[in-house]
């Protein structure tokens, strides 16, 4: 519909150009955001919705039956919030999916992940060892929810609430190759300065202190601290990750300002293998570094 002048009653002038009104540009930023709702969220809100209206439920009546709100339902239906693993089991458990839900939460937890990471946790989910260097950062993998909120909390540019929450769910949900995945090797060299940065308060770090010291008894994990003042050491340049895969290949990766990049070259990563074995030589032992670890937890 025009006005009697030919314009869309829409637009606005500026500056003798037509503008979209706030309207116009809420319903656009709208598609934009369905546009970049992942397809496998979008998929299981359907199987999600088809699930419960078979089952004779509302999304109002669902939702407390699963622990959610009916906001929550809906958001999941809709493919614009992925479900967690707790809202897959009990909707699971209510709906009688049948596991068809449960199948595809792998997925949907992979389609959480940045994009510049992906390629990276392809590589990760082939890998028989996996090693960490972070000089200034508790690595990921082993973070605690309450570190790992305080650092997403304090992202810049901040973040809202919904991708705080996201984050932090990602974050942990990643933490379940260290268990997954027994026959891995993984190894955690962390600068002593990352175990000094207090985040959110003495008492976050002594709940991370004692969750390292938890993580380190793992059959599976290794964990050595750096300690500040031991001289030039590799680690100095920066953290990266290194992994060799099922098919004995092996990979780099390292992260910078939530910028990621894989690397392939053989050179490249064997300078990466050559700098984490100095630093495994440099950095205490594992016996050391735990009871290095007790004593910033107050336990020695």
């Amino acid at each position: 519909m025009t006005s009697a002048n030919g314009s869309n009653p829409t637009d606005r002038k500026k500056d003798g150009r037509s503008v979209p009104s706030p309207r116009t540009a809420d319903t656009a930023q709208q598609r934009k955001r369905e546009d970049d709702r992942p397809g496998i969220w979008v998929g299981y809100g359907k199987l999600l919705r088809k699930f419960r209206l078979a089952a004779g439920y509302s999304q109002e009546a669902l939702a407390p039956l699963l622990g959610y709100s009916a906001e929550q339902v809906a958001s999941v239906e809709q493919g614009r919030r992925p479900a967690k693993a707790p809202f897959t089991e009990a909707a699971e458990r209510v709906l009688n999916a049948g596991g068809v839900l449960a199948t595809l939460q792998d997925d949907v937890d992979f389609a959480k992940l940045p994009a510049f990471f992906r390629d990276f946790v392809l590589l990760e989910m082939e890998a028989v060892s996996r090693f960490d260097v972070n000089p200034m950062l508790v690595p990921g993998l082993l973070q605690t929810e309450g570190y790992a909120r305080a650092l997403f909390e304090g992202h810049v540019p901040m973040l809202d609430e919904d991708a705080v929450e996201s984050a932090v769910d990602i974050r942990l949900t990643r933490q379940k190759l260290l268990k997954k995945s027994p026959l891995v090797d993984f190894s955690f060299v962390i600068g002593e300065a990352a175990l000094r940065q207090e985040l959110s308060g003495s008492d976050m770090m002594k709940e991370q202190y004692r969750h390292l010291l938890a993580m380190g008894r793992l059959r599976n994990v290794a964990i050595q601290v750096m300690r500040v003042g031991s001289g030039f050491h590799p680690g100095l340049n920066g953290g990266f990750v290194l992994v060799e895969t099922s098919a004995h290949q092996q990979y780099g990766y390292f992260e910078s300002q939530d910028i990621g990049h894989v690397v392939s070259d053989p050179k490249q990563v064997s300078t990466f293998a050559l700098r984490y074995g100095k630093l495994r030589s440099q950095a205490l032992n594992v016996e050391e570094s735990a009871v290095f670890i007790e004593q910033l937890a107050g336990e020695r």
